[in-house]
C-alpha cells in the first residue's frame, strides 16, 4: 500500500510540473508582407489583432524570412537548418527525404511530454498535402482542399489560373479554411490536456492566393493606393537578377497587359490581397480571444511568423520569389511571459533561423547545438542587447542576400550583385554595388555569405 500511495504522489507530482511548464501558441502566416498596419501604421489594410497580440510582448520591426518560397521557408523554420545545410532550396524539394532523422520543433516538445496539436497550413501544402509531416503532430486537423468558384471571379480568364484568381467569395466565411483552422484551435485553448502541456500550431494560409475573402472584409478599400514603382528599375540590375526573375516576369508583365486592356485589374488585384490580409487577422483574432479566456493564458508562450512577404508590383514584380526586401521582410511576434516586456520593439534584423532555438530555451528544453540560427531570448529580454549575426535569407542554390540595419547587400550564383541604402532608398530602386566607395560595406556583408552549400535535394513526387 505504502508504494501504490509513494507511486500515485510521484505521478501527482510529475503532472503538475507538467502543466507547470508554459504551453506554446505557435501561429504561421502564408504570403503576409509588411504592407500592413503592424509595421506600417499608415497602411490601409488594418491588423488590428496582430497589434493587441505585439502589445503582450516583442515585435521585431526588421524580421525576415530565411527563403522567399513556402516549402523552404517552412522546412527551415521547423527543423532549425538552412537550405544551405539541407539541400532544400526549392518548393518542390523532398525536405523530409533531406532531413530524415531531423527532429522538427513539434517533435521537440514532443519528446518533453507536450501533447502536440495542429490545423491549417504549416509545412507546404504542394502536391496534395505531400509535405506535411505526420509523427510531427498528435493530433491534426489538415487543409481542407480549397473550395474554388465555378468559374474565375476575376475579369481576366487568361490570367494565370483558378491558383492566382481573385474576388469577394465565399459569402460565408464559415465555409473557408481559415475559419475551419481556427475554430480547432479555439476548441484547443478552451480544452486543454489535463495533464500535459500543450503545443498548439495553427497554420493560417491567407493572404495567400487564391486572394478570395468574405465579401465583408473587401469594404473599405476602395481607396487604396498602388505600390510605388519606376518604369525603368530593372536598368541596373545585375545577371543574376535578370536569370533569377526570368521565369517569373509574366506575374506582373501580365498584368501590366491585362490592365491596359481592362483597366482597373491590377487595383482589384492589390484590393483582394488587402481583404485576405484582413480575414487573416480576424481568424487570429477569434484564436487570440480563445486565449483570453484560457486557464493556461498567462503561462502561453505565443509566436507569429509569416513565411515570406509578397511583392505587389513593387520592381515590377509579383508574387514572391525574389531576394529584394518586400519579398523577405515578415511580421515575427514572439510573447514570452516573464521574459518580454509587454509592448516592446525591437529593431534589431533577424531571420526565421532564430525561431527552433529560441523556443527550446524558452520552454526549458535542451539546446540544439545542431541548429544554424542563435537562441534570440538575450534580444527579448532587452531589445538593445548586443547581437552579432546580420539577417541572411537564400532562395535557389548560390542566391544569398544579407540584411544590416542599413542595408541590403545581394550576391547571386554568377557572382553578380546589388546593394541597397535603405537610409536613403527604402524601395530599392538604385543598386550601388558598383560604387567603389561601397567596398567596405560589401565586403562587411559578404563574410556572412555561407562558405558552403549542400547540393538540391530532389523534388518530392506525390505519394
Amino acid at each position: 500500500m505504502r508504494q501504490l500511495l509513494l507511486l500515485a504522489l510521484l505521478v501527482s507530482l510529475a503532472s503538475a510540473r507538467a502543466v507547470d511548464q508554459p504551453d506554446v501558441l505557435f501561429i504561421a502566416v502564408d504570403d503576409m508582407n509588411d504592407w500592413v498596419s503592424l509595421l506600417d501604421p499608415e497602411s490601409p489594410i488594418k491588423t488590428p489583432n496582430l497589434e493587441r497580440l505585439a502589445k503582450r510582448g516583442m515585435l521585431f520591426t526588421h524580421a525576415y524570412c530565411i527563403s522567399a518560397a513556402c516549402n523552404p521557408s517552412r522546412a527551415v523554420t521547423m527543423t532549425g537548418l538552412r537550405p544551405t545545410t539541407t539541400g532544400v532550396y526549392g518548393n518542390a524539394s523532398d525536405w523530409r527525404k533531406a532531413t530524415p532523422d531531423r527532429k522538427t520543433i513539434m517533435q521537440q516538445f514532443q519528446g518533453a511530454g507536450y501533447s502536440v496539436r495542429g490545423a491549417g497550413k504549416l509545412f507546404h501544402h504542394h502536391l496534395g498535402g505531400a509535405f506535411h509531416d505526420e509523427g510531427s503532430f498528435d493530433d491534426f486537423l489538415p487543409m481542407a482542399p480549397q473550395n474554388m468558384p465555378p468559374t474565375k471571379l476575376n475579369r481576366a480568364p487568361e490570367y494565370g489560373s483558378k491558383n492566382t484568381d481573385w474576388g469577394a467569395w465565399p459569402a460565408d466565411e464559415k465555409a473557408t479554411i481559415d475559419f475551419r483552422t481556427a475554430d480547432y484551435c479555439i476548441e484547443a485553448l478552451k480544452n486543454p490536456p489535463v495533464d500535459k502541456p500543450q503545443f498548439l500550431a495553427c497554420g493560417i494560409f491567407k493572404p495567400h492566393s487564391p486572394f478570395f475573402a468574405p465579401p465583408k472584409y473587401h469594404e473599405g478599400l476602395s481607396d487604396i493606393a498602388k505600390p510605388e514603382r519606376r518604369d525603368d528599375d530593372w536598368d541596373d540590375l545585375p545577371s543574376g537578377a535578370a536569370k533569377l526573375m526570368q521565369s517569373k516576369k509574366w506575374f506582373w508583365g501580365g498584368m501590366s497587359k491585362l490592365d491596359e486592356r481592362i483597366s482597373g485589374s491590377y487595383h482589384d488585384f492589390i484590393r483582394a490581397y488587402a481583404a485576405c490580409c484582413t480575414f487573416a487577422d480576424a481568424q487570429i483574432g477569434r484564436v487570440l480571444d480563445a486565449l483570453d479566456v484560457s486557464p493556461r493564458r498567462d503561462n502561453t508562450i505565443v509566436v507569429l511568423w509569416s513565411d515570406h512577404g509578397f511583392h505587389l508590383g513593387e520592381k515590377d514584380h509579383i508574387e514572391k520569389f525574389a531576394l529584394w526586401e518586400k519579398s523577405n521582410y515578415i511580421p515575427f511576434i514572439v510573447v514570452a511571459p516573464g521574459v518580454t516586456e509587454p509592448g516592446s520593439r525591437c529593431g534589431t534584423p533577424v531571420d526565421l533561423s532564430v525561431l527552433y532555438p529560441t523556443l527550446l530555451e524558452l520552454a526549458g528544453l535542451p539546446a540544439d547545438p545542431k541548429c544554424d540560427g542563435a537562441s534570440i531570448v538575450p534580444l527579448l529580454k532587452d531589445a538593445k542587447s548586443q547581437w552579432e549575426r546580420l539577417a541572411l535569407m537564400t532562395y535557389g542554390r548560390g542566391n544569398h542576400a544579407v540584411r544590416s540595419e542599413r542595408w541590403r547587400y545581394i550576391r547571386y550564383a554568377d557572382g553578380t550583385e546589388e546593394l541597397y541604402d535603405h537610409a536613403k532608398d527604402p524601395n530599392e530602386w538604385t543598386n550601388i554595388a558598383a560604387e567603389p566607395e561601397h567596398a567596405d560595406v560589401i565586403a562587411a556583408h559578404k563574410k556572412w555569405l555561407p562558405t558552403a552549400e549542400a547540393d538540391a535535394v530532389p523534388n518530392l513526387k506525390k505519394r
